[in-house]
C-alpha cells in the first residue's frame, strides 16, 4: 500500500526530481532501553513504507550509546516488533559499531580548535547555559589549547578519571538563541559495561553527536525523526558538516502520535512495569507493540491506523476510539463467531429429555460464509450470562424473567417458570422450558420474542478465564513526554483497568491456541492469551467491544 500524500513525501518526491538525491535511504533508530509502543509505529511505518515506495533502503540501527540504560531484551523485543508489523530492514547496524569512528571525529574537532575538555560538573554546565532569553557564559575551561584537550581526551578514554570528572563539549557560541548550540556536551565518561562492546569503552557520545554520524555514515539521505529534535536540527547540520562526512543527510521532523488515555513516554512505561502496576511490557493494558499483540490486536488494523492518521507538523490526540475501530473493521470478515459466557447462571429445561443432546449448526461466520459451519451441543443443561436474568425487570426489557420467552441463539425458545436462590437469597439456577416447534432455523412463525440471548451447554462447556480491560490512563487529551511529574502521572492510573471473569466456552474452543482471535456474541473479539493461557484453561483478552460511537 502506497503512503498517503504528505509534506515528507512531498520533500522526498521533489528531492528525486530535481536531482538531489538519487536514492532513497531511510532508518529506524531505537534506543534499546525499552519495548517499543504505538507511536514508534508510527515511525516505524513511515521510514519503511517511504523507502518501499520509492525503491530505497531502510536500516534498523540500535542508538546504544547509553550503556546504563540499555539490554539485549529490549534489542530482541524490537526486532520482533518491527518483523510482527510486517517490515523486514535491509541491514541492522548498531551505533556501538561506530565507536571508533565518532572517537576520531571528536579528535578531527578538536584538531579544528571546536571541540574542548571541560570540567565543569553537569549542575555547573547547566548554570553557565543560561536561559531562553539570557545568553550562557563561557566556560573557564574553553580556551584550553589544542594539544592539552587533545591529551585529556585520550586519558578520558584510557579510563584515567571517574564518572562526571571530564566531558568534551562542542565550541560552537554560548549567545546563540538556541540553547542547542550553546557548546553541547558530545562525549561523557560513563565505566560501565556496554551490552555490544563490553568493557572496551568508558566514554560514550550523546545522542545528539552520535546521531548524525551514524546517519552520515550509513548514507542516509532522509533522516525523519519527530517534532521535539527540530531545535537539534542547527546542531545536527553542524556535526555533518565540521567532521567532515562525505554523505549529507537531511534530518525532517514530523508530529508525534499521541492518543487519548494512552501513555507515549518510555519512562513513564517503565515505571508502570518497575512499579507493579502491570504485569510487564507486554500486559495488554500497554500501548505497546508487545501488549497489544498479547491483548489481539492486529499489524494490519495498526499499519492502517497509523496511515489514517496521516503525516503533519502537529502533534495533536489521536482519539483511542479509532484505532479500535480499526481493529474492528480488521476482524470482522477474519474472527470466527462463538459463544462464551463470561457471568454464568445454570438453566435447567425441564422439559428436555434427560441424557439426550443434540447438535446443532451455526455460521462459523455470518458476513464470511466460506468459513462454514460449526456444531454446538445442546441439552437440558446450559449456562447463560447473570445479566441475562432479572427477577423484577424495568420496563423495556426483554431479556429473561419469570414468566417471560426469549429465543437462545442458534437454538430454542425458553420460558422461565421457576427461580431457585441459595440460603442468601442469591439467584443460582433457573428452571425453564422449551418449545420444539421453535427450533433456529425450521421456520417457525407462530409468535414472536424480541430478546436473544447465548449461552453454552453445561456438561461440555469449557472452563475459562476472560481477562477485559479498561484504559490504563483517564487522559482524554492524550499526553508528551515530560508533561508530567511521576506522581501526577500515577495519579491518573486507572484503578479499574482490569477485569477477571471465570466463566465458559463452547466445547470446541477446548483446543484453542495462543493468538487465535473469535467474536463472542455480544461480548466483542477476544484473543488467547499467550501468557496464562494453558491445557487445562483458556485465558482470552478482550481485544475490543462490538460497538463504537466513533465515526472517520
Amino acid at each position: 500500500m502506497d503512503n498517503p500524500s504528505n509534506f515528507i513525501r512531498d520533500i522526498i518526491i521533489n528531492d528525486l526530481e530535481t536531482g538531489k538525491r538519487k536514492t532513497v535511504a531511510t532508518r529506524f533508530p531505537p534506543e534499546p532501553n525499552g519495548y517499543l509502543h504505538i507511536g514508534h509505529a508510527k515511525s516505524i511505518i513511515l521510514n519503511f513504507g517511504l523507502a518501499d515506495e520509492f525503491g530505497g533502503t531502510t536500516n534498523l540501527r540500535f542508538d546504544d550509546t547509553n550503556p546504563l540504560k540499555e539490554d539485549v531484551e529490549y534489542v530482541k523485543s524490537i526486532k520482533e516488533d518491527v518483523q510482527w508489523l510486517g517490515f523486514e530492514w535491509d541491514n541492522l547496524y548498531f551505533a556501538s559499531d561506530y565507536f571508533e569512528e565518532m572517537y576520531n571525529r571528536a579528535v578531527l574537532l578538536i584538531k579544528k580548535g571546536v571541540a574542548y575538555v571541560d570540567d565543569l560538573s553537569a549542575e555547573e554546565i547547566r548554570q553557565y547555559r543560561g536561559t531562553l532569553t539570557e545568553p550562557g557564559k563561557n566556560s573557564p575551561y574553553r580556551d584550553r589549547s589544542i594539544e592539552e584537550n587533545l591529551a585529556l581526551f585520550e586519558r578520558m578514554r584510557a579510563g584515567e578519571f571517574g564518572n562526571g570528572e571530564k566531558v568534551l563539549r562542542a565550541k560552537i557560541d554560548m549567545a546563540s538563541p538556541n540553547i542547542n548550540l550553546r557548546d553541547p556536551v558530545i562525549y561523557r565518561i560513563a565505566h560501565a559495561t556496554h551490552h555490544n562492546t563490553g568493557d572496551k569503552w568508558c566514554i560514550y557520545p550523546m545522542y545528539a553527536f552520535a546521531h548524525p554520524l551514524e546517519d552520515a555514515i550509513e548514507g542516509i539521505t532522509h533522516s525523519i525523526c519527530t517534532i521535539e529534535f527540530e531545535d537539534q536540527r542547527p546542531f545536527y547540520n553542524w556535526v555533518v558538516e565540521q567532521c567532515e562526512m562525505d554523505a549529507t543527510p537531511q534530518q525532517i521532523e514530523f508530529g508525534r502520535l499521541n492518543i487519548t488515555n494512552t501513555v507515549m513516554s518510555k519512562r513513564k512505561l517503565k515505571q508502570l512495569v518497575d512499579e507493579g502496576f502491570v504485569d510487564g511490557w507486554d500486559d495488554p493494558r500497554m500501548p505497546t507493540i508487545s501488549g497489544m499483540r498479547r491483548r489481539g490486536y492486529t499489524p494490519e488494523a495498526i499499519r492502517t491506523f497509523v496511515r489514517e492518521t496521516g503525516v503533519s507538523k502537529g502533534s495533536g490526540a489521536v482519539d483511542e476510539q479509532m484505532l479500535e475501530h480499526f481493529v474492528r473493521e480488521d476482524l470482522k470478515l477474519k474472527a470466527p463467531r462463538t459463544m462464551g459466557v463470561l457471568n454464568p447462571l445454570k438453566v435447567v429445561i425441564t422439559n428436555y429429555p434427560e441424557g439426550e443432546v443434540e447438535m446443532l449448526d451455526a455460521e462459523i461466520n455470518p458476513e464470511n460464509p466460506d468459513m462454514g459451519i460449526r456444531q454446538i451441543p445442546f441439552s437440558r443443561e446450559i449456562y447463560i450470562e447473570q445479566d441475562d436474568f432479572m427477577e423484577n425487570p424495568p420496563p423495556k426489557y426483554f431479556r429473561l424473567f419469570p414468566g417471560n420467552e426469549v429465543r437462545l441463539k442458534h437454538a430454542y425458545f425458553i420460558k422461565c417458570e421457576e427461580v431457585i436462590k441459595d440460603e442468601n437469597g442469591n439467584v443460582v439456577e433457573l428452571r425453564c422450558t422449551y418449545d420444539h416447534e421453535t427450533k433456529s432455523g425450521s421456520g417457525f412463525t407462530g409468535r414472536k420474542v424480541k430478546g436473544t440471548i447465548h449461552w453454552v451447554e453445561a456438561t461440555q462447556a469449557v472452563p475459562a478465564e476472560f481477562r477485559l480491560y479498561e484504559p490504563l490512563i483517564l487522559d482524554d487529551n492524550g499526553e508528551e513526554d515530560g508533561e508530567d511529574d511521576s506522581k501526577s502521572f500515577l495519579d491518573k492510573v486507572n484503578p479499574n483497568s482490569l477485569e477477571v471473569l471465570q466463566g465458559f466456552v463452547e466445547p470446541n474452543m477446548k483446543d484453542v491456541k495462543p493468538q487465535d482471535k473469535f467474536q463472542f456474541f455480544r461480548h466483542g473479539y477476544f484473543n488467547v492469551d499467550s501468557k496464562y493461557t494453558s491445557s487445562e484453561k483458556p485465558v482470552f483478552n478482550r481485544i475490543v467491544s462490538l460497538k463504537s460511537s466513533f465515526k472517520l
